[in-house]
């Protein structure tokens, strides 16, 4: 499988926004995937003045949960291809498990809509590929769900790597530390759901409601959390660092106390860039240190980015012995995270609007998820895997 995608990274201009659509300028959406993170996405739209005119999922509890936070009128339907026929649609936000994400953004691509895509972009970087090109021979405007990208705080901190504040970075460990219980069992699903559909380009199978409940947990529909939270992190660390995606990956994972389950819950990955290394780590099984985090670590000061805020802790510089240090690191700069949940959805409405690119193109969520898909084929192969 070919790996060489360092070409997908360019990034598009940033654009941090602030504005609101009027009472009388409200654009109508579609939400396709009305699960946990969709219908908070559903919600979002609506606080930020979106009609939401059409609710899809394959999964019927799924829509008649959407269903009960949306305008009476709204329309119910399973076949996205039918949300995307109606022209009283402007743009829609998808937020189904990673397997559609290609062939739904394609489609709505086709089908003249904007769209907001939740993130992993993809399934592996072919498609990545792919998406990318789309996207960039349509007039559409597509926003990945990388909220980190509207974040203020995070603004802050790429201000302070480009000004030097860290000196030369050697190291960058990035972690998601949370005890979580996932609900794997095959007992029989509440309510209908169309099972053909949800499946959709996937191999076939029969219908195993583990599957459903935890998709994650499967190949067949998803990177797993590699991809799902490395998304997240491997992007920041790109970020600040100007770095594109790594040069090569290595990782060994293990799926420890959640019987049924293919993707591990618990792994560790290291990756090697031109000027530093990188290390990515997940334990479900843990709530030590816990959250999520990114350490960048420079030879005059390190830099913490968690869910409270950045936090720069000045180095002690060279010492012949290193060992004698004791003392806590002075803490020079301390900002809270004050952003706003909204402010990424905010700014993809700006953009379509505006027609200016959005905070996360798809250029910017290929480069992100691209250390995560090779980190998930060194784990599936046992191999080092090269860019």
């Amino acid at each position: 499988m070919e790996t060489n995608r360092r070409d997908i990274l360019k990034a598009a201009p940033l654009v941090l926004s602030a504005s609101v659509w009027g009472a009388n300028d409200r654009p109508a959406f579609g939400m396709i995937g009305t699960g946990l993170r969709g219908r908070w996405l559903h919600g979002a739209f609506q606080r930020l003045h979106a009609r939401c005119v059409a609710i899809c999922d394959v999964y019927e509890p799924n829509v008649e949960l959407a269903r009960a936070n949306s305008p009476a009128d709204v329309k119910a339907y399973v076949d996205y291809r039918e949300v995307l026929a109606s022209k009283d649609v402007d743009f829609v936000v998808i937020a189904t498990p990673d397997h559609h994400h290609c062939p739904m953004l394609l489609d709505s691509l086709a089908a003249g809509k904007d769209v907001y895509l939740e993130k992993p972009l993809s399934m592996n970087l072919e498609e990545s590929q792919k998406m990318v090109d789309a996207v960039r021979a349509s007039k559409q405007i597509v926003q990945i769900g990388m909220h980190r990208r509207s974040m203020q705080f995070v603004y802050d901190a790429k201000k302070m790597v480009d000004d030097g504040a860290l000196g030369r970075i050697s190291m960058v460990k990035a972690m998601w530390n949370w005890h979580f219980r996932m609900p794997l069992d095959s007992s029989p699903l509440p309510g209908k759901l169309d099972w053909e559909r949800f499946v959709g380009p996937a191999p076939k199978r029969p219908l195993d409601p583990m599957r459903y409940r935890w998709w994650r947990g499967f190949w067949d529909y998803s990177g797993g959390n590699m991809t799902d939270q490395g998304t997240h992190l491997m992007d920041v660390v790109q970020w600040m660092t100007n770095s594109g995606p790594p040069l090569s990956a290595v990782a060994q994972g293990k799926v420890i106390g959640i019987t049924g389950a293919e993707v591990p819950n618990v792994f560790s990955a290291a990756f090697e860039f031109p000027d530093f290394i990188a290390t990515w780590t997940l334990n479900y099984r843990s709530t030590y240190e816990n959250d999520w985090s990114i350490q960048f670590q420079g030879e005059k000061a390190a830099m913490i980015l968690d869910r409270n805020g950045l936090h720069l802790y000045k180095d002690f510089g060279e010492s012949r012995e290193p060992w004698k240090l004791r003392e806590k690191p002075e803490l020079i700069a301390d900002k809270p995270d004050l952003d706003k949940p909204e402010a990424h959805p905010q700014n993809f409405l700006d953009c379509i609007r505006s027609r200016r690119q959005p905070n996360c193109t798809v250029e910017i969520a290929a480069a992100a998820v691209a250390g995560p898909h090779m980190a998930n084929l060194a784990l599936k192969q046992r191999r080092m895997v090269t860019a």
